[in-house]
């Protein structure tokens, strides 16, 4: 049927977005001038509050929907039309490394093909374009590259059958996956449908008590491949018992790298390198890593109070500078060890709420459980754009939200 007019136009974009906007909370007013796209809807206004995300152009979108006890079950595509994110509405400065583009709600509490889209622990960018994600719950999940929808999920296991305890994701050049769990830990390969085909050495120190030394739900929490596919980090969460505190008083955590040889296509084989130790800030953690061409990391920290809600700073820091700490049995280890060294780019907690709903305390709404991070290009200026994603752990009081930030890291 041909469009004739602006409020024919008008009512088919609004029935395009179908349950999405239904499902949400509130709805954009029509005064508002950065209406949300389709994806952005989910949750686009807190209770009598303002719209909730940063406005794109009007996206054109194909809809095939259906909501179920309040839950939606979106399979929709995007077509070419819409305006690939990043690149549409303002910038709203979170500290002057970092600016949030926009926040999506739109995942939240769906399902794909009979699997929950929740639980998201860790993104990763895609040979393909899209973003490669992994749920706790022990679900590979593809999301399109430009709207974010699910595209596909495969379950994966370990060798014995069993689910894992995902946190970590990289996409290896070849676009196999390497998965980290935190009950080992352990570092695993997949293929594209979710078949296991081979597992990473772990250094016995890192091993869960009484194994090794390491905290039980404290170990591999985060993971990244350098470009190019050489060095994989895995990013311990919290200490091994017996290290200590930098001269700061800052909690010592230990990142494990490997180096894989031999040339793509074909077989990995992944060595055990260098190790070092990195200072996170009192009462948080490390939830994700990202790795820059150069060696340098992003590092997300993060930290949840209760009554009070989650802190998630964004660091800088520079591995090339650190000291290899795999054969010192207790951090510090003297004068001579030298951490990483980080920088602060911004506390997500000072970006601009946009309006953005919370269903438990957080002294910025736009917070939640964040968890997963991952580069999705560049920006004019030697500027990232980076995705990050919270775990909601299917809890009413927690929520799936994307986030679209634009970060300057500075230096080489």
């Amino acid at each position: 049927m041909r469009v004739r007019s602006a409020v024919v136009r008008i009512t088919a974009a609004v029935l395009a977005v179908g349950c999405i906007t239904a499902c949400a909370d509130g709805a954009p007013t029509a005064s508002d001038p950065a209406a949300p796209t389709a994806r952005d809807s989910a949750r686009s206004t807190a209770p009598g509050g303002a719209a909730g995300g940063a406005g794109t152009s009007a996206a054109s979108v194909r809809a095939s929907a259906s909501c179920t006890d309040g839950k939606c079950t979106d399979n929709s595509r995007a077509s070419g039309s819409e305006n690939r994110p990043g690149t549409g509405g303002g910038r709203h400065p979170c500290s002057p490394s970092v600016s949030l583009d926009r926040y999506s709600d739109a995942l939240d509490k769906t399902t794909f093909q009979g699997t929950f889209i929740g639980n998201l622990s860790a993104l990763a960018r895609d040979t393909d374009g899209s973003i490669a994600a992994v749920s706790d719950r022990s679900v590979l999940i593809g999301l399109n590259g430009r709207t974010h929808r699910p595209v596909r999920a495969a379950r994966i296991t370990d060798e014995k059958g069993a689910v894992l305890d995902a946190e970590g994701l990289a996409v290896e050049p070849g676009g196999t996956y390497l998965v980290s769990s935190e009950t080992e830990p352990s570092v695993r390969r997949y293929d594209r449908s979710g078949t296991l085909l081979g597992r990473l050495p772990v250094p016995d120190a890192l091993r869960v008590a009484p194994a090794g030394q390491a905290q039980s739900n404290q170990t591999f929490e985060g993971l990244a491949l350098r470009p190019g596919g050489g060095t994989l980090t895995a990013a311990m969460e919290g200490q091994l018992t017996g290290d200590g505190k930098d001269t700061a008083g800052r909690p010592l955590l230990r990142f494990q790298t490997w180096q894989r040889y031999g040339a793509w296509p074909g077989p990995a084989a992944y060595r055990l390198g260098k190790q070092y130790a990195y200072p996170v800030d009192a009462g948080l953690g490390v939830s994700e890593i990202a790795a820059l061409s150069d060696g340098r990391l992003l590092v997300l920290e993060r930290g949840f109070t209760a009554g009070v809600g989650n802190t998630v700073r964004l660091y800088l820091a520079d591995p090339r500078r650190a000291a290899d700490v795999s054969g010192v049995p207790k951090l510090p280890g003297g004068k001579t060890v030298r951490p990483a060294p980080k920088k602060l780019l911004a506390d997500l907690g000072a970006c601009p709420s946009l309006g953005a709903p919370a269903h438990q305390p957080q002294t910025n709404p736009l917070l939640d459980n964040i968890e997963g991070m991952t580069i999705t290009g560049r920006a004019p200026g030697g500027r990232l754009r980076l995705l990050l994603v919270s775990d909601d752990n299917e809890s009413p009081k927690q929520i799936t939200r994307l986030y679209e930030l634009t970060v300057r890291p500075g230096g080489h």
